[in-house]
C-alpha cells in the first residue's frame, strides 16, 4: 500500500460537531460552533474545547469561566454550520437561527440551547495555550437530556436523535449501528 507523507496536521476525524453556547459576566452570551472537543476523565466527569484567542467567544469563556456543550442533530445542522461562519460581533446567532436560550442549572452566566437534545454544562479548571487554539479544560457540572429520547424502560435513546459529526470539512449523519461495546470478545448464548 503506497502512502503519501504529509506535513504535521490533525486527521483526528470524524468529531462531534457542537455547538457551545457561553456568556460572560455582563450577560453577553454567544453560539460558537467548534469540533475540537472531547472528553478528558471519566471520574470526575470532564471536556475540554479549543478555541481560538481571536473569536468573539474567546472573551466571554474566559470571563465567566463556563460553557455548555449543546450536541447537534440533523435539524441543528445548518445552525450549527451558520454560528460556525459567522461572527458574533457582528451578528445576534440566538436571533438569526431561531435558537432559545435556557437555563442551565448549575452554571450562572452560560446558557444552554433549548432546542439541543443534550446540553452539558461545563466549568473551566484550566486554560491551556498552546498554540493556534488555547484548551479550555473544565469540569461536567450537570447534563441535561430531552425526555423525547427516554424509552419505555427509562434508557436514554441518544443514537435516535440524529447526531451529526463532522470530518475533513463535511458533516456527516451518524448511522447504522455496527456493534456495541465489548461485542468482539462476548461470549454466544447457548441453546
Amino acid at each position: 500500500m503506497a502512502k503519501e507523507i504529509w506535513k504535521p496536521g490533525n486527521m483526528l476525524y470524524p468529531l462531534p460537531a457542537v455547538m457551545v453556547s457561553c456568556g460572560d459576566r455582563e450577560g453577553r452570551t454567544n453560539i460558537i460552533t467548534v469540533a475540537w472537543t472531547g472528553t478528558v476523565c471519566t471520574n470526575p466527569a470532564m471536556v475540554y474545547i479549543s478555541v481560538r484567542p481571536q473569536r468573539y467567544s474567546y472573551d466571554l469563556l474566559r470571563d465567566s469561566g463556563e460553557f455548555v456543550i449543546n450536541l447537534t442533530t440533523e435539524k441543528l445542522l445548518r445552525a450549527a454550520d451558520w454560528c460556525g461562519v459567522k461572527s458574533g460581533r457582528d451578528t445576534d446567532k440566538w436571533k438569526e437561527m431561531h435558537l432559545t436560550p435556557g437555563r442551565a442549572s448549575r452554571l450562572d452566566w452560560a446558557p444552554v440551547i433549548e432546542e439541543a437534545p443534550v446540553n452539558i454544562e461545563c466549568r473551566v479548571t484550566e486554560v491551556k495555550e498552546l498554540g493556534s487554539h488555547h484548551m479550555f479544560l473544565a469540569r461536567v457540572e450537570a447534563v441535561q437530556v430531552d425526555k423525547d429520547y427516554m424509552d419505555a424502560d427509562g434508557r436514554f435513546r441518544l443514537n435516535d436523535a440524529g447526531l451529526i459529526a463532522y470530518s475533513h470539512g463535511e458533516y456527516l449523519e451518524l448511522g447504522k449501528k455496527k456493534g456495541s461495546f465489548g461485542y468482539s470478545v462476548k461470549k454466544k448464548k447457548r441453546r
